[in-house]
């Protein structure tokens, strides 16, 4: 690779959100090239996990829900911000149970990818795990906005929703598709 990609230079950042709940910074900006942009406008999200976790008969758990930015009902994997004070691993496991009431432990989880959506505009990366015999052992917490079905059907069938646009939330596609390389005999590929 060649070094003639550089970073843009900060000039100047600053806090425009409109609420806690969507951070806006409008930046200024030097180009490697010297060009000045005095509005540059990001998004500093925060990043992002999830889990896709399968039952002891390979059945993939899902959750499926409305999504106002789309206004839409989504079929997706488990998942949210990282918690405040909490690692990726504590914020995945938090998730996992207050949107299925699955309880599991940190060290069952995977690794399997990261991913960013909107890196231009967005300073958020999700973080994809895999669990292997998750139980539905708690109860679910959904937060104030959340109505959450979950739903679990076969790995295979997962894959397929994919294929067919039926599961086509970039995140949970990703994850889907990396576990499926990673894991064919679970997909039947």
């Amino acid at each position: 690779m060649s070094d003639r990609i550089k970073p843009w230079t900060l000039l100047e950042d600053e806090d425009i959100s409109p609420s806690v709940w969507y951070p806006l910074h409008k930046q200024k900006v030097e180009l490697p090239n010297g060009l000045i942009v005095d509005d540059y406008f990001l998004s500093p999200l925060g990043d992002v996990v999830q889990v896709l976790a399968f039952t002891p008969d390979n059945q993939v758990v899902l959750t499926r829900q409305y999504k106002h930015g789309l206004g839409e009902i989504l079929i997706e994997v488990p998942g949210g911000m990282q918690q405040k004070d909490k690692t990726l691993k504590q914020s995945a496991v938090a998730e996992l149970e207050e949107e299925c009431g699955i309880k599991a432990a940190e060290e069952d989880l995977k690794f399997i990818c990261r991913f960013a959506i909107n890196p231009t505009k967005l300073k958020q990366i999700t973080y994809g795990y895999i669990l292997f015999n998750a139980e539905f052992n708690a109860v679910q917490r959904l937060d104030i906005t959340e109505n959450i079905e979950v739903i679990t059907l076969p790995a295979s069938e997962a894959l397929r929703m994919v294929e067919n646009g039926e599961i086509w939330v970039t995140d949970s596609m990703n994850l889907i598709l990396m576990a499926a390389r990673k894991y064919p005999a679970i997909f039947n590929v």
